[in-house]
């Protein structure tokens, strides 16, 4: 019998975030945007893609997110020699039959660093198990625990030695974000706080992997409008009708748009979405899923760039939730 995840009320979801935001902030200093942004994917059920330059933070992050909330957490460095079997797992024969052996992806959450230093043939055995939580090896389907999900870093500006990540691969990818750095004065606190030891080794779940799956059922359930569903098509749509644009999102970019949405809502404490939710969100959506053309890349246009200008040219709706949603008094959700 399915076991039926009961749903995280959204007080109690809105509590737990801030305990998660606060345990996380003891490794990462001023970190709390991307914080609650990998929070949002994780409610969400996607996965997230950092790309930054080295020593940002964005291992760090990774392990805090999953000690915060009680996953187990295993890191595979992607390298040329790295082969599928290392991150899936492969049968070997012992006792008079084959016995399969699982790979580090068996986990909670799998930090894949530097992911486009693997041959495309590697990159690709992830796929399966990012889009449907599973593995298949010699004929036979291994389900995956949840919850999942793949923290996979690379960077941007080093292109020497490296294996650009096809369409399909980002696509798989809910959230693209970058860590930053720190400004002066957070730079100083982390010197001053990783004096001695760092908090990474003794930073303690705040949080259960039930609980998790608990508030992935209390987000799906935010509402989301009408008009703010044709909101997030039309975002995407113009994103395929923009002229600097070859390939652009698709319906699975706009499931994930609502979806990070919803997350957003919901980690707020709030049963509804509104556009500023969906604005917000967007470029960490929508601009690792464009591929530019020619032209755009001759004269510098970043893909944030076009989801920027995608996001002005569309207009917001002006209402998208009912009064009876947002409460008496409470007016109608506006951008």
């Amino acid at each position: 019998m399915t076991q039926i995840t009961p749903t995280l009320p959204l007080q109690d979801l809105q509590r737990w975030a801030e305990r998660l935001e606060t345990n996380v902030a003891r490794v990462l200093v001023g970190k709390q945007r991307v914080t609650r942004l990998v929070l949002a994917a994780a409610l969400a059920g996607g996965h997230v893609l950092l790309e930054d330059a080295p020593g940002t933070g964005k291992t760090m992050l990774a392990r805090a997110v999953a000690a915060s909330l009680g996953l187990k957490f295993k890191r595979v460095q992607f390298t040329p020699d790295l082969l599928p079997s290392d991150v899936t797992g492969v049968s070997i024969y012992k006792g008079g039959e084959f016995v399969f052996v699982p790979g580090p992806i068996f986990t909670g959450v799998l930090l894949a660093d530097e992911i486009n230093r693997a041959t495309p043939k590697t990159q690709s055995a992830l796929l399966e198990a990012m889009g449907e939580s599973q593995v298949t090896e010699s004929g036979l389907t291994h389900t995956l625990e949840q919850p999942f999900f793949v923290m996979a870093t690379q960077n941007p500006v080093e292109h020497e030695g490296t294996y650009r990540l096809p369409e399909a691969q980002l696509d798989r990818f809910l959230l693209r974000l970058s860590v930053g750095y720190p400004t002066l004065d957070e730079e100083v606190a982390l010197l001053d706080r990783l004096q001695s030891s760092h908090p990474i080794s003794t930073l303690e779940a705040v949080a259960t992997p039930q609980e998790l799956l608990s508030a992935r059922q209390a987000s799906r359930e935010v509402y989301v409008d009408a008009a703010l569903r044709r909101y997030i098509a039309q975002l995407t749509a113009a994103t395929r009708a923009h002229p600097q644009v070859l390939l652009g999102g698709g319906p699975r970019a706009s499931l994930a748009l609502q979806g990070v949405a919803q997350a957003l809502a919901a980690l707020s404490g709030r049963a509804y979405v509104l556009p500023d939710d969906v604005k917000e969100v967007a470029p960490a959506v929508l601009a690792h899923r464009l591929t530019l053309g020619t032209e755009a890349r001759l004269l510098g246009l970043r893909d944030v760039q076009v989801v920027e200008e995608v996001l002005r040219s569309v207009p917001v709706p002006a209402e998208t939730v009912p009064r009876e949603i947002a409460g008496s008094g409470e007016p109608a959700g506006r951008a």
